[in-house]
């Protein structure tokens, strides 16, 4: 099993938005970066378990854990032009970006936050603490997962 951590914002598609799904279920669309692109292609599997993260709110942080029950596919999306995800330079027949589908787990009994994180020399290396990286879909290693776990009771 692989670990994740998705990016989103709250006010366009939070945790709660996740849990009010039907089935609880959906899928990851609009990642319109390459090397994120290429996690969900080739990476993400069945039964990886996911970091909920909302970005650019008031208190960033991970609020939340997914499943993937669906494997990388083309993000139609990207083939809409009514969507705001439009790529006029994506063809279905050679898809240029993808998608998985996630499921609802769980909440968090507390928001982790960005700010949080920080404090650990155990998360120095984690990929979101890095100065610079921008991604909303990045790998989390096991022991990073299992340090995040054990911050979410340690208050």
């Amino acid at each position: 099993m692989n670990y994740w951590l998705m990016k989103s914002e709250p006010e366009v598609f939070g945790i709660n938005d996740l849990y009010q799904k039907p089935g609880q279920t959906e899928h990851w669309d609009g990642v319109r970066n390459y090397q994120a692109r290429n996690m969900l292609r080739d990476a993400m599997k069945l039964g990886d378990r996911v970091f909920f993260y909302h970005s650019n709110c008031d208190l960033p942080g991970i609020v939340g854990i997914m499943e993937v029950v669906k494997e990388g596919y083309p993000d139609d999306t990207a083939f809409d032009p009514d969507n705001i995800h439009f790529d006029p330079k994506s063809d279905p027949e050679n898809p240029r970006w993808m998608m998985v589908d996630v499921k609802y787990v769980r909440t968090l009994s507390r928001t982790i936050s960005l700010k949080e994180l920080k404090l650990h020399p155990e998360l120095a290396d984690m990929a979101l603490l890095r100065r610079g990286n921008r991604l909303s879909i990045m790998p989390v290693s096991v022991a990073e997962w299992d340090f995040i776990l054990g911050l979410e009771l340690a208050v």
